[in-house]
This record gives structure tokens, sequence and C-alpha cells, in this order.
């Protein structure tokens, strides 16, 4: 028998790799299983090549859970070790870079994990042991099997021992603080999480775990449309099907596979993030992507594999690298490819996906000018009442004549809840104006960015001014009354509307417009939506009150019978029944003042009956 110390020059390593990773502990199982195919891979790749001339036969990997023994075993039937391959790359090297880990992470807190940089992933098994075992027989031929032991102390075991078959059993002798580790299902979901797409079979408890031929490592001429929708379904057994997906599979200048789906988002709030899963050679990585996959289409779902992706030593997080941005400037390519292909080979599909589409689209509009820059051709805007989409250069054709301000910019006339807003769509649209849809989460910041980006483009939301001055033109509306009916008409709403936020004008509009009009000016309403959704040090803009443009149509007939009307009294309770109506169309009229709106409109009513 050998004994021997493992080769550590200052102190103990492992109370220092269980204190950097006792957060993530169970990564040990997701590194030696990973040991495991790699041992298993090699024996191929010799078989291969002629090396070796034995039967590969079996290769499955076995997870093995002993209760009685508090044993937990990963067996493989790989490559295996001589007695000199355990002593080199179990006693030596794992701790060739011992002493500068040593100096970087002693003292920290901040719990890096630092397996697998210095070769220390089979060290992760005394997280949660007491002792490790290994034993292991070589594929060479004649050469006994050896046994090494370790119980966490730089002192260790080797000796030779008996083994029926080829490749290395890692024995975890579980220590009372990891009994979780010897729970069936806990090692079950530890195994889904990391090991669900290994190239080796896995079998635990009997049942292989994992499918080794994922679709992503296959070639997309190879799959059917079934086949990625199965593949989506093994991946979100509970989601709704995707809408399209786009295949990755780039070997120069990275390596890069894999596939990204589209979800069908129909509410703006079940956005989920977080859904793509990173791979390195089909071991489970992380699903915090947010380096390689540009920001806009971190609301897709899928997978990525690339051994080229830097990661640090726990494997866990994305290093500042070229390649990372290459990687996330391709796949921005490909979904800008893939979207405008879509557009033009199947615009009524297009159109139909536009509801999911266009988050993704809008947010990469504004985070990537590269992606702008292709997005304006696709980007689609819906009009209201018209049950058709435009692009923007569409939209420009077919708006310019009407829509063209004295500054010679187009403005885009937008309704955020056509619902709500609906008799000002309706008053725009009779003039032949064409408004469309801006109802999503990202449509306020999208507007701002576009007018920004876009050469000679307004937004104005359709009830942000009364529909004559929704262009401004520089016309000027002429009004029915004589100068002392109007000065009679603005002494009657002046005496009723008595908030300094309400600014009241009188204009002559169409007969046909609403007699009282209210509206909120863009510019301002712009700016307290954006401090109440936390826009950078702007909370007190959210408080303010509202500033109120109060537009009288001068042209209505009703003011023909209040302007005759003896009654002061009545003549006032008219007038501020009509503002409050107003008010009240753009939910600006609440609490009291909505409860003495209703009182007054009762009482009215009832005088009508009574005269």
């Amino acid at each position: 028998m050998q004994k021997g110390a493992i080769r550590v020059q200052t102190e103990n390593i492992f109370p220092i790799i269980k204190k950097f990773l006792y957060s993530d502990h169970e990564i040990f199982i997701r590194e030696l299983v990973s040991n495991a195919v790699d041992a298993t891979q090699k024996l191929r790749t010799l078989a291969s090549v002629g090396e070796f001339k034995g039967e590969l036969g079996n290769i499955d990997i076995e997870v093995k859970l002993d209760k009685e023994k508090k044993t937990l075993t990963i067996a493989d039937h790989g490559i295996g070790m001589t007695a000199e391959e355990v002593d080199k790359y179990i006693n030596q090297v794992a701790f060739s870079g011992a002493e500068e880990f040593l100096k970087k992470y002693k003292g920290q807190s901040d719990g890096a994990n630092i397996i697998g940089h210095f070769g220390l992933g089979f060290y992760s098994s005394f997280m949660v042991s007491d002792k490790v075992e290994i034993f292991s027989k070589s594929h060479k031929e004649g050469v006994p099997a050896v046994r090494w032991e370790c119980d966490g102390s730089p002192e260790y075991e080797m000796e030779a021992t008996e083994k029926a078959e080829r490749g290395t059993d890692i024995v975890m002798h579980v220590n009372a603080e990891s009994e979780e580790f010897l729970d069936e299902h806990r090692i079950r979901t530890i195994l889904e999480k990391f090991c669900k797409f290994l190239p080796v079979p896995i079998k635990f408890e009997g049942q292989q775990i994992n499918n080794t031929t994922p679709a992503w490592t296959k070639k997309p001429s190879e799959l059917t449309t079934e086949d990625y929708q199965n593949f989506y379904k093994e991946l979100y057994p509970f989601a709704e099907a995707p809408l399209f997906w786009i295949h990755l599979n780039v070997d120069y200048p990275f390596n890069l596979t894999g596939i990204l789906y589209f979800p069908k988002i129909s509410k703006s709030y079940e956005i989920q993030k977080d859904k793509i899963n990173l791979y390195s050679n089909q071991v489970y990585v992380t699903d915090e992507v947010k380096d390689i996959v540009p920001e806009f289409l971190m609301l897709l779902h899928g997978v990525i594999d690339s051994p080229d992706i830097p990661l640090n030593v726990s494997r866990s997080y994305l290093q500042g690298d070229p390649n990372v941005k290459k990687i996330n400037a391709h796949i921005t390519k490909k979904v800008a490819d893939k979207l405008d292909e879509m557009f033009r080979n199947d615009r009524k599909g297009f159109e139909e996906k536009w509801e999911s589409i266009g988050l993704f689209v809008k947010y990469g509009m504004m985070t990537d000018d590269k992606f702008l820059e292709k997005a304006n051709k696709f980007l689609l805007l819906e009009e209201i009442g018209a049950d058709k989409f435009h692009t923007l250069e569409e939209y420009r054709t077919e708006a310019a004549a009407l829509q063209t301000n004295k500054e010679q910019k187009l403005v885009i006339l937008y309704a955020t809840n056509p619902v709500q807003q609906d008799s000002y769509v309706k008053a725009a649209r009779n003039k032949g104006y064409k408004v469309v849809k801006m109802e999503t989460l990202v449509d306020a910041a999208f507007i701002n960015n576009m007018e920004a980006k876009w050469e000679n483009v307004q937004f104005t939301r359709v009830d942000a001014d009364i529909a004559d001055n929704l262009i401004d033109k520089d016309e000027k509306a002429e009004s029915v009354l004589t100068q002392e009916e109007e000065g009679k008409l603005k002494d009657l709403f002046g005496q009723q509307i008595a908030q300094p936020n309400i600014k009241v004008e009188l204009k002559g509009l169409s007969a046909d417009a609403q007699p009282v009009i209210v509206t909120r000016p863009e510019f301002m309403r712009r700016m307290k939506d954006m401090a109440a959704v936390g826009g950078g040090g702007m909370n007190w803009y959210a408080n303010m009150p509202d500033e109120i443009n109060m537009t009288v149509n001068a042209n209505h007939h009703v003011y023909q019978h209040i302007l005759k009307e003896d009654n002061a009294d009545l003549q006032q309770k008219l007038v501020k029944n009509l503002a409050d109506l107003a008010l009240l169309s753009q939910n600006l009229l609440t609490g009291a003042d909505l409860t003495a709106f209703v009182n007054r409109s009762v009482e009215l009513m009832g005088g009508e009956k009574r005269s």
C-alpha cells in the first residue's frame, strides 16, 4: 500500500473548498458526472483512431445510492486510470496551482466558486463527504486496478485492488451535514438540471435520465417541425407552443450551436426572462446568459451551447471576452435575418404573430442600432379601426399628405388604450388621420427612442389635443358665436373651473365634435408617465397635478341653448356638467368631484322632467 501526503505547500485546502462552495455544493454532482463523461469520450476517441482495440461494450454512467452505507457512487466505464495516473492526476495535478490559489482566495468571504480552474473538479466531492474512495481500472490490458482513499486531510492511501470492469467509481461517504444527498428525489432533480443532455447515457435507479442527442446537436436539415416542437416540450413541459425558432449552427470563427424559440406572449406582464440555458459541450452551466445573448432577446427561450464561451473558475459566470461579443452580434444578426425572411415570405403570418414579435422588435430597436437598421423594414404599426398593418414607410406614404406638420415632420398618431380613448380616435379618423396602437409596456420608451433615431418623425397621442390641433399647421378655426357670446361663455366656464392646472380655451370646431374636449399636453403627460415608473430622479414630477387643456367647442349647438337660458343657476350647472363630463372621459374626475357630478346630473334630469 502506498501512503503519502497530497502536495499542498501551505495549508489544508479542503476547508477552503467547503467554505467557498458552501452556497452551491450541489455542483459536485455536475463536476463528477462531467469527469465521467470526459473519461468515456476519451475512450470513444481512442477506439475511433484504433488506439483502443477492445470492445466498448457498456459505456453507461451510473449514479448509485446506498442509504445504509450512506454512500453516493458515480461510476463510469470509460478510460480508467492506472496507479501512476491516479498519482499524477489526483495527487499532483489538482494542486499544481494550490499555492497561487490559496494566496488569491484566502480570507475572501464573497463565496466565489473556485472549483475547476485549478483542476479541482474531483475534489468538490469532499464538500459533502467524510471520506472519498476511487476504484479505477485502466483500459490498458494487464494493468491492475487501483483503490485510492482520502478523508479530507492531506493524507491519502492508495493500493492495488480487484475490479471486474474497466472504468472509474467515485464513492462518496456522505457526511452528516449533507444527508440531503442521500435522498433519491434530490439527486434526480440535480441530475435533471445539470446532466439532462449529456452525450453519454446517465443511469439513476435503473433509469436513463438524459437525452444524449438533443435537437441542437443535430443539423437543421435532419430536423422536422415536429422535432423542434417536441424539443421545446422537453425543455418546457407546461408551456404553450412557440411561435417559431432559430437554429444556431456556427463553427467559425467560434463554435456555437443552439435553438432559440420565440414564445407566445399574450400579455406584457407575462414576460419571463432567464429561460435560455447555457451549455458547454452539453453540460449545463447557467441560465444567466445576459452577456452572450443581446438584452432584447433575453425574452426568448431555448438553449445555446458553446465550448468557446469563457467561463470563470466555477463555470457559472461569464467573463469579458471578444468571443462573447462576436457571439452576441451573430445572434442579433440571425434573429434580424429570420424576422426579415418571415416578413417577406409570409407577411400575413408575420402580422398574426405581431402581438408577441412586436415586443422583441421594439426592444431590439431601442437597444441595438444594427438591429434597428434592419428592423426599420419589418416594424409594423397596427392601425386602429382599419384592421391593417403598416411599415413605417407605408404609414409615411399614406399619411404624409394630412399628417405633416408645419415643421415638415410626419406626425404618427397613437392610442395607448383604444377603448378608453375611443372618442378621440374617432374624431381623428373622421379627419382622415391614421391612428396606431401603442399599448405594450415597452411602447412609452419606444416612442421616445424612435423620435431621437428616426428623421422627421413625431409621435402624438390621439388625446393630446383636440383633433383639429393634433397636426400643428397654423390653421385658424372660426367660431359661429359673436364676440359678446364668446365672452359670456368664457365667463361661465371661468366661474366653474377654478383649478389652476386647467386651462380653458374657446375654439370654433366642427359642430359634430364634442361640446367640451379635455386633453393632456403630450410633453407634460410623457414626463409624468416616465416619472411614474421611476424615471431618473423625477419622482416629484409624478406627484404634480395633471396639466389639462379644456377646449370649449363654440360651434356646438348646445351652447345656443345655454346662452339663451334665463336661469343663471341652471346655466352654471349645465356648463359645470359639460366640463365634468369631459374630465370624466379622461379619468380625471374622482372623489368628491365625481360624487357632485352624479348628484348634479340626477338633479338636472329631474329639473328637465318638471319643465
